[in-house]
C-alpha cells in the first residue's frame, strides 16, 4: 500500500472491500458517486479483471461511468437492466436508524433513482459520518434553473415550521458560476445543523415547485459497512439488527494500490 494513503482513504477502502463481498456472479449493480464509492468501483474492477467476475453496472453519474469503464466494468443504463439486485454507495451522513444525507457530491437525484430500483442498499462509510441525529452536513436540494430563487425562498419560508436548529441556504457554485448536476439542474444547500423530523421534511420539500429531489434518503439503506484505518470493518444490518465485525488485510490488497504508485 502506498505510504501516502491517508488513514481516511485506508478506512474507505476497507468498508469497500468488505461491501464487494455481496457481489455475485451474474448481478446488476448500482454503483455510486463519490470517494468512497470509487475504491467499491476498482474493487469491483480488480474482481471483473483478476477472478472473471461477470457483473453490468448502472453508475449513479458521468463520473462513475467513466471509472467504470475504466476497470472494466460493463456499464449499463438503468433503463437497459430495469431492476438491480444491489447498489453500492458512500453517504455523507447516517443516523441509528440507517436514514442517510447524500448529495455532497451532486449526484442525488441519480443516487436515489438507482437506490430504490434494487433489491437492497449497502452504504460504505467511515465513523465520522455517523451522526446521533441528521443535519450537521448540509442538505441538498435538487432544484430546477428556472424561478431557483423563488424555490430558495419557498424553501426557506417552510424551514421557519419545520422541526430544524438552522434556516440558512446557500446555492452550490462551482468557482463563480452555479453547480450543475448531471441533469442540468442546481443545489441549493440547507444549513439545518440539526434535523427533527427527517421523514417529515423530506415529504414536504418534494413538495415545493422547482424542487426535483433531496439529499434524504429514508427507509432505503439496508446495511452500512464502517471502515477503520486499520482495516477493521463493521457491519450493521438494519433489517435483522444485527452487527458483525471483520478485518481487511490490506497486505493482501496491492493491486487495487497499483494505479496509486
Amino acid at each position: 500500500m502506498p505510504a501516502e494513503l491517508s488513514p481516511i482513504d485506508k478506512a474507505k477502502f476497507a468498508a469497500a472491500r468488505r461491501a464487494v463481498d455481496f457481489v455475485e456472479d451474474g448481478m446488476k449493480v448500482g454503483l455510486g458517486t463519490g470517494s468512497t464509492a470509487a475504491w467499491m468501483v476498482r474493487c469491483l474492477g480488480e474482481m471483473v479483471r483478476e477472478e472473471g467476475l461477470s457483473i453490468v453496472g448502472v453508475p449513479t453519474s458521468t463520473r462513475t461511468a467513466e471509472l467504470a469503464r475504466q476497470v472494466g466494468i460493463k456499464v449499463v443504463t438503468l433503463e437497459e437492466a430495469k431492476w438491480l439486485d444491489l447498489t453500492i454507495d458512500g453517504a455523507d451522513e447516517f443516523d441509528p436508524e440507517l436514514n442517510l444525507i447524500k448529495g455532497g457530491g451532486g449526484a442525488l437525484l441519480q443516487e436515489k433513482i438507482v437506490a430504490t430500483a434494487s433489491d437492497q442498499m449497502i452504504v460504505i462509510t467511515d465513523a465520522a459520518k455517523e451522526v446521533a441525529q441528521l443535519g450537521a452536513f448540509p442538505l441538498p436540494v435538487e432544484v430546477v434553473p428556472f424561478g431557483w430563487q423563488t424555490t430558495r425562498g419557498l424553501i426557506e419560508e417552510m424551514l421557519s415550521s419545520m422541526d430544524v436548529m438552522g434556516r440558512q441556504t446557500a446555492l452550490r457554485l462551482n468557482g463563480t458560476q452555479p453547480f450543475l448536476t448531471d441533469e442540468g439542474n442546481y443545489i441549493v444547500d440547507c444549513h439545518l445543523k440539526r434535523i427533527g423530523n427527517p421523514r417529515q421534511l423530506s415529504l414536504v420539500l418534494n413538495q415545493i415547485p422547482g424542487v426535483v429531489e433531496n439529499g434524504l434518503f429514508i427507509d432505503i439503506c439496508d446495511k452500512v459497512i464502517i471502515g477503520g484505518a486499520d482495516g477493521t470493518v463493521e457491519l450493521r444490518d438494519i433489517n435483522d439488527g444485527s452487527v458483525s465485525h471483520d478485518r481487511i488485510d490490506f497486505a493482501e490488497e496491492s493491486n487495487i494500490f497499483s494505479d496509486l504508485d
